[in-house]
């Protein structure tokens, strides 16, 4: 299950922006800290296609992909050096897939800042100091784990040192481990779980004037590296509170054409370079995320680890060629199934069937 973790400075809106996707009951108040405790929060990744796929191969039950939301206490200047509530919690966001980094973009006087003003790239800068710095003592830690090893003169010691040379060297210029082009060569990251090396997504939590906000997003979106969405989430709390029905009829009046959770999952899988694909034989239709250029072998180990050991073959067609088949069966008929080994790379929107022997 993919998991995003959630940043920013107190006072943001990151726990509102929580509540607005995970529609739950994270406390928000204004004030610093009011997040202690990390909120935790699991929706289903919202797919049309899914429902097509379950009704063309009958299945009652459709089973969604699935992303996990971990809100986190505030940062603030300083955090690393025990400012504020210092980085203690960053411990529960270290081996999420990726950072969702929320920004204040609206103008609010009631709502405290702890820096004094609203400016987002500014907070944005502040964050990313103190999530290198974090980065930084991990490393540190790590080498004097390696004390005795060196000492010893173990080859593989040094040559993680030698890597550390290289990291920490990176991270004291202060910049991301993401941007460092000898991380794969130099040492594998997750062993780390560095928070710079996860791909990160800016939120630019906006107020409900939408002209306004457009304006807002404009000019910060060119000064920010990285994956950029802009939500009003404080609307998005609000309309998550309401019926199924009066949501769509709100959205609709709003013209809201993708809500804040929808925008958020499509940056994060671009920033993570997802693809989904889709299985109908069996118990229930099921949605399934791999990593772009997965082989399909591999991808079967995520349906059943018996699958990629007895990996066979299987029959694959993409969601718009069964789409317009409308069956199984017809698809077969007009030659759209093709037939594909384990070397083949899963691509966006495949309907899969395995055949394997146990």
């Amino acid at each position: 299950m993919l998991s995003v973790g959630i940043v920013g400075l107190p006072n943001v809106g990151k726990s509102t922006v929580f509540n607005a996707l995970c529609r739950g009951g994270a406390k928000v108040s204004n004030y610093a800290f009011c997040t202690i405790e990390p909120n935790r929060g699991v929706v289903p990744v919202p797919d049309p296609r899914l429902d097509r796929v379950a009704r063309i191969f009958e299945q009652e039950k459709a089973t969604p992909a699935a992303i996990e939301f971990v809100d986190v206490a505030g940062l603030v200047r300083g955090a690393s050096r025990g400012e504020g509530l210092g980085n203690q919690f960053l411990a529960a966001i270290r081996e999420v897939d990726a950072i969702l980094h929320v920004l204040r973009a609206f103008p609010d006087p009631r709502v405290l800042h702890v820096e004094g003003n609203v400016d987002p790239v500014r907070d944005a800068e502040i964050v990313e100091v103190e999530l290198i710095l974090a980065d930084l003592a991990s490393a540190q830690r790590r080498r004097e784990r390696l004390a005795s090893a060196l000492k010893a003169r173990s080859p593989e010691a040094e040559h993680e040192a030698a890597a550390l040379d290289i990291l920490e060297e990176h991270l004291n210029a202060q910049k991301p481990a993401r941007t460092l082009a000898e991380r794969d060569e130099a040492l594998s990251l997750a062993q780390l779980f560095l928070l710079t090396a996860k791909p990160e997504v800016y939120l630019l939590n906006t107020g409900e004037d939408r002209e306004e906000a457009a304006r807002t997003v404009g000019q910060i979106r060119g000064r920010l590296h990285g994956h950029v969405v802009a939500v009003p989430a404080r609307l998005e709390a609000d309309l998550g509170e309401l019926e199924e029905a009066d949501r769509a009829a709100f959205a609709a009046d709003m013209a809201l054409s993708e809500t804040g959770l929808e925008q958020v999952i499509h940056a994060c899988y671009r920033a993570l370079d997802l693809v989904t694909f889709f299985t109908g034989v069996g118990a229930e239709a099921r949605a399934w995320t791999v990593p772009r250029g997965t082989p399909l072998g591999v991808a079967a180990g995520r349906i059943h680890t018996d699958m990629q050991r007895g990996f066979i073959r299987a029959e694959v067609i993409g969601f718009d060629g069964l789409d317009r088949a409308g069956s199984w069966q017809q698809a077969h008929n007009v030659g759209a199934v093709r037939i594909e080994g384990k070397e083949y790379e899963v691509q966006e929107g495949d309907v899969v069937l395995v055949r394997f022997h146990v």
